[in-house]
């Protein structure tokens, strides 16, 4: 537990003259904050919110957080490579037995037919070890899924039960070492042989190898390998073989080859290795031929015709992989916090406000501005995720599958994974600082989640060109918008877009600002505050950099192909950082979302923590952009000043709150497995005051130096002042 005497050291009352400003929520965001425990002061009803943490899928998480909890499930540190893939391939075989992974494939198999509640359940294994998450991840995740999205019957019948068992473990040959994210250039070729009725599979050259799989190195017997569909002479484009790699003794077939990655940064219990091939034959009924088909005679059909939207289809049936890394980086990230919260709410140093006692360091303003920004965001980050998963399941279940619906799916995931991988490796990096040489200790644990977190970013495709993706979506939808409009509303909203500049670039709006904030701290956030101009400034944001953009491609019609890839590529930076924008918001809405369904009359004191949670969100975003904001004329520096000061009395108000709301992530010390996040730190500081207290009461503390020189020092004074009498007044 917090010490409450020196918790409250740091935590202020609001000011008076922001007694005058609405609050957010039903509670009055002028009421006295005092600590959780206090009479009158906001409590977190922990127990409640950890059971809205846990999201649409309650169960299925708490199922699989039981399992991660086992002690054969866990990572133990300090094996070595071939040990933790051993081991991660013994689990393997453990989640078979317990049936949880076969939520997601269909009943007539053995499953459950329950997309949401899978995705839920695996991500969870992050919590035993991120190995086991991703290999779990490339065996029934990519491998047999890939089967049974991108196959039909026959090959529901013929493959799909050894990969649900495990009887043949896989890997998906999809990233190449030339080609990366760009999988639609890969360079492996499958071209049919009518006379054999075989596709005959072949990495060309040295860049055409595929990279980076997970189970190619040692266990893997079979991949469904991603190539070019060449017949009668024509490339139909990438699609996926069902591909034996391995006979019965472990050896590579006839043609195919490969190599270990060996030793990587992190995840080292998956076995990462490359293959190539080499005139590897595979019967014809061997494509995964959901969306494209060859017959006997190599005629090629397909119920897509466009092979642009055939290729996107395909990639659409597989998006759950950026799906579990979106989720599963924000349980790492929670992870991170929990155990770095709790330390710090324990953890003494310095003594600033006493003679004694040192500061808990969580009470250290700085301190807070370190974690409790990132709590906010692993918060909205959860939020959205809950909600993207939700999306998942209703286009995977069927209940939502339009080609709008496929679409808005995969930017959905294209947005909001790159947020949470990248949040992930700050807050882990963050919070492995903030408990000093014992976050640095591999048996905390934030070392090691960091090293394997690290490569998420890259995972199912780079961060940077996915934004691309949503910024490239964005666009679309912007142009749209006025693709069938008449000439005079275009020539409104130039002339409209044009008076904004104006407006916004001669500082008459931020001009404004100033005088209507003119002397008090109050005004200036007040406006802020609010949720309604948070989201018009997150929105604003977004579509300012949008118009822009599309304003100066605008110019690319009419260009050779050369001169318009060079105007795009003079905008992709400013079309990224628009995507990550339009992904900030979209948690920004879920977070508020979230907190709409609380019921603020039976509930105040929860809900007006989470206001305050969601407003550090909201101006956090709004302070990292600030030079945006000024720059183009929304924000006055007034303002811009008034967010940050508000943002430090927010954290004031969230510090008695900061344990409750790692608490309510729910995860037990069988989780979190962070010797610094079981109370030891608590134990230790105590004994340390008991032992200081006892010398103090029983007169054996040493002196110190500084006194006995502070104290000669003030008699040398009074003795100076006692020799300067009798001659003062001789003087007299």
């Amino acid at each position: 537990m917090v010490d409450t005497a020196r918790s409250t050291a740091h935590v202020q009352d609001a000011p008076a003259e922001d007694a005058a400003a609405p609050a957010p929520a039903a509670v009055p965001d002028t009421a006295p904050v005092q600590i959780t425990g206090t009479p009158g002061a906001p409590r977190v009803d922990v127990a409640k919110l950890s059971r809205q943490m846990l999201g649409s899928w309650p169960e299925d998480r708490l199922a699989s957080r039981e399992l991660a909890g086992r002690p054969e499930m866990q990572r133990i540190e300090g094996q070595t490579m071939e040990e933790h893939r051993e081991r991660v391939l013994g689990q393997l075989k453990l989640l078979v037995e317990n049936g949880q992974v076969h939520r997601g494939f269909p009943k007539a198999q053995g499953g459950r037919d329950d997309h949401g509640g899978n995705i839920a359940g695996f991500e969870e294994l992050v919590l035993a070890d991120p190995s086991l998450q991703i290999k779990s991840g490339v065996q029934w995740g990519l491998f047999a899924s890939a089967i049974l999205h991108l196959g039909t019957q026959y090959h529901h019948e013929t493959f799909l039960p050894d990969a649900m068992s495990l009887a043949v473990p896989g890997a998906y040959a999809m990233t190449e070492i030339g080609h990366g994210s760009d999988v639609a250039s890969v360079a492996t070729t499958a071209t049919y042989d009518e006379a054999t009725q075989e596709f005959v599979i072949n990495t060309p050259f040295r860049a055409a190898w595929k990279e980076f799989l997970g189970n190619a190195a040692l266990h893997g017997t079979a991949a469904t390998v991603f190539a070019q569909l060449i017949t009668k002479g024509v490339n139909h484009g990438v699609h996926a073989f069902y591909t034996p790699i391995r006979g019965e003794d472990g050896e590579f077939l006839p043609g195919v080859g490969g190599e270990d990655d060996g030793l990587k940064g992190g995840l080292n219990g998956i076995d990462n290795g490359r293959l190539h091939f080499t005139n590897v034959r595979v019967p014809r009924v061997n494509l995964l031929n959901r969306y494209g088909d060859v017959a006997e005679d190599g005629t090629y059909t397909s119920p897509i015709a466009s092979p642009g939207r055939r290729f996107f289809t395909m990639l659409s049936t597989l998006v759950q992989g950026r799906v579990s890394l979106d989720g599963a980086a924000a349980t790492a990230s929670a992870m991170g916090l929990a155990i770095a919260i709790k330390y710090g709410a324990e953890r003494r140093q310095f003594t600033a406000g006493s003679d004694t006692d040192e500061e808990v360091i969580l009470d250290y303003q700085r301190h807070q501005r370190r974690l409790l920004p990132r709590l906010a965001t692993t918060y909205a980050a959860l939020f959205a995720h809950d909600e993207f998963l939700v999306k998942f399941d209703a286009v995977f279940s069927g209940k939502a599958d339009s080609d709008a619906d496929r679409e808005d799916l995969e930017t959905l995931a294209a947005a909001l994974k790159p947020l949470s991988t990248w949040h992930a490796l700050d807050t882990l990096q963050e919070a492995r600082e903030a408990c000093g040489g014992a976050g640095f200790m591999a048996s905390n644990r934030l070392v090691g989640l960091r090293q394997d977190l690290d490569v998420y970013v890259t995972f199912e495709g780079d961060n940077n060109v996915l934004l691309q993706l949503v910024a490239k979506r964005l666009l679309t939808d912007y142009s749209k918008k006025f693709a069938k409009a008449p000439a005079a509303t275009v020539a409104r909203l130039v002339a409209s877009q044009a008076a904004d500049r104006a407006y916004h670039g001669s500082g008459l709006r931020s001009l404004a600002q100033t005088v209507a904030d003119f002397g008090s701290t109050a005004r200036s956030v007040d406006h802020l505050r609010d949720a309604n101009a948070q989201r018009e400034f997150l929105t604003d944001r977004v579509e300012t950099m949008i118009a822009g953009v599309a304003g100066v491609l605008r110019e690319a019609k009419g260009m050779s192909k050369a001169d318009a890839a060079e105007l795009f590529n003079s905008q992709q930076n400013e079309l990224i950082e628009a995507a990550r924008a339009h992904g900030e918001l979209l948690q920004w809405e879920a977070f508020t979302r979230a907190l709409d369904t609380w019921n603020a009359t039976t509930d105040p004191g929860t809900t007006q923590v989470l206001t305050w949670l969601r407003d550090l969100f909201g101006l956090g975003l709004i302070e990292k952009h600030a030079a945006w904001y000024l720059i183009n004329g929304r924000l006055s520096p007034q303002r811009a000043q008034s967010v940050s000061a508000y943002i430090d009395r927010l954290l004031g108000r969230l510090r008695p709150h900061a344990v409750d709301l790692v608490d309510a992530f729910g995860y037990g010390p069988e989780h979190l497995r962070a010797t610094i996040a079981t109370g030891i730190e608590q134990e230790r500081q105590e004994e340390a005051r008991a032992y200081y207290a006892e010398q103090r009461a029983s007169g054996t503390a040493p002196l110190d130096e500084k006194v006995l020189a502070k104290a000669a020092a003030k008699a040398a004074k009074a003795a100076a002042k006692v020799d300067a009498k009798p001659a003062a007044q001789a003087k007299r």
